[in-house]
């Protein structure tokens, strides 16, 4: 292949890289808008919980994630905890060897202590990841993409780590939509490697579709 032949390949390539960055931030600004529109009579939906369940816990809940490119981002949700649930954790862990080898496996409880009545129903209807909406608008986060790591999570992550990190993290993916809770830590990866590699317009169509499909009959993680 002659020298002009490679630099038309690579060009083609990067007209096509970009026409694919912009075609995904325009459909993320679109959906993003409709999440923000959405998440007012949520917050107040929320709030009315609050008050019904007598729970004072903080309306939404921040926390550093892994962003693209290995770039710390603040990401937003509905509270769905009591307070000081990381402490909690700790103990729980300490004091129950059960809890501690699932939480090592999954990063997650299934049967979390530490959620309260309020947040029980917000994550049964999948409320609790509205507000990362926000982070959409902000260019931080798309709306479908692999999930935002902990940075605690990082070592675990192992080699996928820096393939994940080149795509921003996504307010729901295909893990998600492959069994929630079903869905070891491990096979996350592999599911985010996988929207990697096969990442298109039409793979985040196929993946809101069933997002949306268990949220109207309340079938949460």
């Amino acid at each position: 292949m002659s020298q002009s032949s490679e630099l038309l390949d690579m060009e083609v390539i990067k007209s096509q890289e970009i026409r694919s960055y912009f075609s995904k931030r325009a459909f993320d600004i679109a959906f993003g808008m409709a999440g923000i529109i959405l998440l007012i009579p949520i917050l107040f939906f929320i709030i009315f919980l609050n008050i019904k369940n007598k729970e004072k816990n903080k309306i939404f809940f921040t926390q550093r994630r892994i962003g693209k490119n290995g770039k710390p981002i603040k990401i937003y949700k509905f509270n769905s905890m009591m307070k000081d649930a990381e402490k909690v954790l700790e103990k729980l862990m300490e004091e129950d060897e059960a809890i501690r080898e699932e939480y090592t496996k999954n990063k997650k409880l299934e049967n979390d202590p530490r959620v309260t009545k309020t947040g029980q129903l917000i994550r049964k209807l999948s409320l609790d990841e509205f507000p990362q909406f926000i982070n959409v608008i902000k260019g931080e986060m798309s709306v479908v993409g692999p999930r935002p790591y902990l940075w605690s999570e990082k070592e675990d992550m192992g080699e996928c780590f820096d393939e994940i990190i080149k795509v921003k993290p996504g307010v729901t993916g295909l893990w998600q939509v492959s069994g929630r809770n079903d869905v070891s830590f491990e096979n996350r990866l592999k599911m985010d490697l996988e929207y990697c590699e096969k990442i298109s317009l039409k793979e985040d169509m196929k993946i809101i579709v069933h997002t949306i499909e268990p949220l109207i009959g309340g079938n949460g993680k």
